[in-house]
């Protein structure tokens, strides 16, 4: 079973300056922190904030690929995690047929962003994440950042910026 989730906040890790993007259960107050690349970080709050190029960026031109494939993306969806990575899928329809892509979460969040499409994670996934009390760790990461992470509020989760 898969839960949505939807992005509450983007920010930058205090202790590792990388950015993370955090999802939050649209039924809880659970929330999932992913770490992501600052290019793809950049992707994601470009298309939140609605931004326009003047020539197609990456995920832009995949969208338009899927879209000119005849398909459409259905969800986004956050599927394992292996060690400290997170393994994602897309989920396209072509003529009435199911297509699994693998992807970077990173990847999918943006281009269900721009494909108006939910995002999802295994529940299995949420799971992991809540019973491991320090998050999927990275040499940074732990205890004090989990507790900067649930200390946070709406305003704070309200900036996008990089």
């Amino acid at each position: 079973m898969n839960i949505e989730v939807r992005i509450c906040g983007l920010m930058m890790d205090p202790a590792t300056n990388m950015p993370i993007v955090v999802l939050k259960d649209v039924a809880s107050e659970t929330v999932l922190p992913i770490w992501v690349g600052f290019f793809e970080a950049n992707a994601i709050a470009m298309e939140i904030e609605k931004l326009a190029t003047p020539r197609p960026m990456t995920h832009d031109l995949t969208r338009n690929l899927i879209h000119d494939l005849k398909a459409q993306m259905e969800r986004a969806v956050i599927t394992e995690l292996n060690g400290d990575t997170y393994l994602a899928s897309l989920w396209l329809r072509q003529e009435g047929e199911l297509l699994v892509v693998d992807a970077r979460p990173s990847d999918a969040i943006a281009l269900a962003l721009r494909s108006d499409c939910p995002i999802y994670v295994a529940e299995e996934v949420m799971k992991a994440v809540n019973l491991n009390q320090s998050g999927p760790a990275t040499p940074a990461t732990g205890e004090p950042l989990r507790g900067w992470l649930e200390g946070l509020n709406d305003e704070d989760l309200g900036h996008y910026k990089m």
